[in-house]
């Protein structure tokens, strides 16, 4: 079995796949990434090794054996000027920079390359823990309803425009109207501020209505970057008087899927993957 090298960035994603990989017997070494990895990474074999650190990085992974590398959980995007890169991160600055104007995915694309030059094979999470994405139909009891398909489409479509732009994965609708549109600041901040929007436009408890959309963006390197849900989006959803999430089957993760299933049940809402 390859030994796997986990580039961990922030989020459940990382700690997921490092548990999974424990479970199942899979060797492993984890990057963790200064100032984003969580702090339960640390009871893994690893390393802390800064963003623009990449000499460090793979010194890492080579000395520890490791065959294939992982890239997960969140980064924001960093200030060029503000790094302190070693001298392997310093070589691909330049490159890296010039990618980055062309948008998140290019730089990813670009940082993947790196690794697969240095003779790594790159693996998506999915690729590590097999059944993480969403299945075609319904997850849980609750189920989209006649009156939910218009904002299904309306919702995706949404999601799948500002993906064409580079610009984020979600995005909100209800009663055909568009509420919110993801950007930098991310799923959960997006459902915090539908949840803060006049009752008059949005669900409720007692009424819920109105669909969170994630999709993939055209082009996407589907290793990394995926579109992601766990608890933590159905409870915000919940909270904003959603009935429902939709995702695009295999294009999707659903992190501690027992749970969010769980919460989804109690809270009434559906949770649905299209082809």
């Amino acid at each position: 079995m390859v030994k796997l090298g986990l580039i961990a960035g922030g989020g459940a994603l990382p700690v997921s796949l490092a548990r999974h990989c424990r479970a199942v017997g899979r060797p492993l070494f984890v990057v963790r990434l200064k100032g984003f990895a969580d702090r339960a990474l640390l009871e893994f074999d690893g390393a802390d090794v800064g963003i623009a650190e990449l000499g460090k990085g793979i010194k890492a992974l080579r000395q520890s054996g490791c065959g294939a590398v992982c890239l997960a959980g969140k980064v924001d995007r960093p200030d060029m000027a503000a790094l302190k890169p070693d001298l392997r991160g310093l070589a691909v600055l330049p490159g890296a920079i010039l990618a980055a104007r062309g948008g998140d995915d290019a730089l990813l694309s670009f940082l993947l390359r790196e690794f697969e030059r240095e003779g790594f094979q790159v693996e998506g999470a999915h690729d590590v823990m097999a059944g993480l994405t969403l299945p075609r139909g319904h997850l849980g009891r609750h189920e989209a309803g006649v009156a939910d398909l218009s904002d299904i489409n309306r919702a995706l479509e949404a999601a799948r425009a500002i993906g064409r732009l580079d610009i984020g994965q979600g995005a909100v609708c209800c009663r055909g109207l568009v509420l919110a549109l993801e950007a930098q600041e991310g799923t959960d901040a997006m459902l915090d501020r539908v949840a803060e929007l006049p009752q008059t436009l949005r669900g409720s408890a007692m009424e819920r209505c109105g669909v969170l959309a994630k999709a993939s963006k055209p082009g996407q390197e589907l290793r990394i970057d995926l579109p992601t849900i766990g608890p933590e989006t159905v409870r915000r959803a919940a909270k904003a008087g959603l009935a429902g999430i939709v995702g695009e089957m295999g294009l999707l993760l659903v992190l501690e899927r027992e749970e969010t299933v769980r919460l989804a049940d109690e809270a009434g809402l559906f949770i649905f993957g299209v082809s």
